[in-house]
């Protein structure tokens, strides 16, 4: 991919650098005009400071109602420049007639300025030019002891002394403008090196092409994707993703124990539960979870969970399995089928007519009796189809499955569904525990009702359950058996628990030699929203 020849950081750098310049150039500027401003205020004080204190003289405005014969005011008003600096201090009459002037010759004429205002009573500052030049001037009124104006005072500073004293000020301002721009330049050198840090050396059409790739691989790959920051927030979510955790848009930036509620998908998502190819059951789907760690260059970036939707899967796992245990037990009566008909055989063979009828109703009786004896106790044919198989399959790995006699279920008790399920699962659960435990093998079935909730108990001569195990026995992908490669353990017990749960029931495992499993669930049931064939081997 083709580089820029100027990188990322360093056109930052230079557009930083550039703003600061010229923001520190308009700042200069700005405090320039600002100290001038304060300059010409503080020069205009002090003229009229000095108008008013050669106002207050008595003798100056005694000379000017008298026309001043003998010079005191000029004599007063030159002591009074010489002494102050200011550039002249002019006395005039209420006329506007001088009476004093740096230049002598320009006594007696009448001021360059308007007197107006000083001569109405007001005090007037301002800058104004005149014929000694620019200045910064002060007008105050002459009043006579009975406080009638006669004349005025006017003092000027040259804007000449205000300039100077301006630049006097520059190399102050231009230093702490120069301390600024050093900051300024080491803070932007310090963010441009944390950008490129933090941009891992990409330029701009680089990360713009690896977020077109990102979008396109996310929404495009048939798992849900979940990235995690450092601190469990949901920094990207793909769109199957958000279906299979059912999380609304808008969830990036949040954390996950404000997305997720407590359970074992927010355990997986956190970490709190580790492991590989985590398998969790929700109410629509069979979730395989994995997180792993994100780390570029020794920095920590959080997570990513993969979630693959296994629903469909084990459904077919689920199938299959159900259809080889049949087969298996077909393919046994087949066997037994084949030596009852050589029986029959030898038997017609040696003329013995009445021992093979008589054979022949034996056999009859026995394939019936077990259908009938369950039909008798289980009025829904769903319960009884699944057990006679149960049977057969029980029967074919060495194993009595057995119903109480005090089992009894009515058509309208319970929910068929749930029953389905939830019995499907222990049933071989408890098979295959009993398969591989002592002789005498048996499983047996204990289906009852009461007023209020229907009780079914499975029990099984296997090895039982570990004393630790308890509780966890019932969640997602916890077995006791090997992995066989082919069927995903520890799902069997977590579909019952969750069914259970849904039917407002509670379900319990007795710990250690021959375990028992007892449900209990509401007589009248809701209706179940699995599917029948969710009965798995754990």
């Amino acid at each position: 991919m083709a580089r820029s020849s100027i990188r990322l950081s360093t056109n930052i750098l230079r557009t930083q650098l550039a703003v600061l310049f010229a923001v520190l150039l308009v700042t200069f500027g700005l405090s320039l005009w600002l100290v001038h401003e304060m300059l010409v205020h503080q020069y205009e004080q002090r003229a009229l400071a000095i108008a008013q204190t050669v106002a207050v003289d008595p003798e100056i405005s005694d000379a000017v109602i008298h026309d001043d014969p003998a010079g005191l005011v000029q004599q007063r008003a030159e002591e009074v420049r010489r002494a102050s600096g200011a550039l002249f201090v002019v006395v005039t009459d209420d006329a506007g007639i001088r009476f004093s002037h740096p230049t002598p010759e320009r006594i007696g004429e009448h001021v360059s300025t308007d007197p107006s205002g000083a001569l109405a009573g007001r005090t007037v500052v301002n800058m104004e030019q005149g014929t000694l030049g620019l200045s910064a001037r002060a007008k105050v009124p002459l009043r006579a002891a009975d406080r009638s104006i006669v004349g005025e005072v006017s003092v000027g500073i040259d804007a000449g002394e205000i300039a100077g004293s301006l630049w006097r000020l520059v190399p102050s301002i231009a230093l702490y403008t120069g301390i600024a721009l050093a900051v300024g330049v080491i803070v932007s050198l310090l963010l441009a090196r944390r950008l490129k840090r933090q941009t891992f050396g990409l330029e701009l059409n680089e990360i713009a092409s690896l977020l077109q790739e990102r979008e396109a691989m996310l929404h495009g790959i048939a798992e849900g994707m979940v990235g995690l920051g450092p601190h469990d927030e949901v920094v990207l979510l793909n769109d199957e993703a958000r279906r299979l955790l059912g999380l609304a848009p808008g969830s990036e930036g949040r954390r996950i124990d404000q997305l997720v509620p407590a359970g074992r998908i927010r355990d997986i998502l956190t970490g709190a539960t580790s492991g590989t190819d985590l398998v969790v059951l929700t109410d629509e789907h069979c979730l395989v979870m994995n997180r792993m760690p994100v780390d570029l260059r020794g920095r920590d970036l959080g997570h990513i969970v993969t979630i693959s939707d296994r629903t469909e899967q084990e459904r077919l796992l689920r199938e299959l399995d159900s259809v080889r245990g049949l087969t298996d037990a077909l393919r046994a009566q087949q066997h037994e089928f084949a030596n009852r008909v050589h029986a029959l055989s030898g038997m017609l063979e040696l003329g013995r007519t009445d021992e093979a009828v008589e054979y022949i109703h034996e056999l009859s009786a026995t394939a019936t009796d077990l259908a009938m004896r369950l039909q008798r106790r289980i009025a829904s044919p769903q319960l009884v189809g699944l057990l006679v198989a149960k049977s057969v399959i029980a029967s074919e790995r060495g194993v009595t499955l057995t119903l109480t006699d005090e089992s009894e279920l009515s058509e309208q008790d319970g929910d068929p569904r749930a029953l389905l399920t939830v019995l499907g699962n222990l049933l071989d659960n408890a098979i295959d525990a009993a398969n591989t435990g002592p002789a005498p093998r048996t499983v047996e079935v204990d289906i009852r009702c009461d007023a209020d909730d229907v009780h079914l108990r499975v029990s099984d001569s296997g090895a039982g359950l570990p004393a630790d195990s308890g509780a966890k026995v019932f969640e997602d992908g916890f077995s006791t058996k090997p992995d066989d490669g082919v069927r995903r353990r520890g799902l069997g017990l977590a579909l019952v628990h969750r069914v259970v749960t849904q039917q407002h029931g509670t379900v319990q495992v007795s710990t250690g030699p021959r375990a028992v499993f007892t449900v209990t669930m509401p007589r009248h049931g809701t209706p179940h929203p699995v599917e029948d064939s969710e009965a798995v081997s754990l």
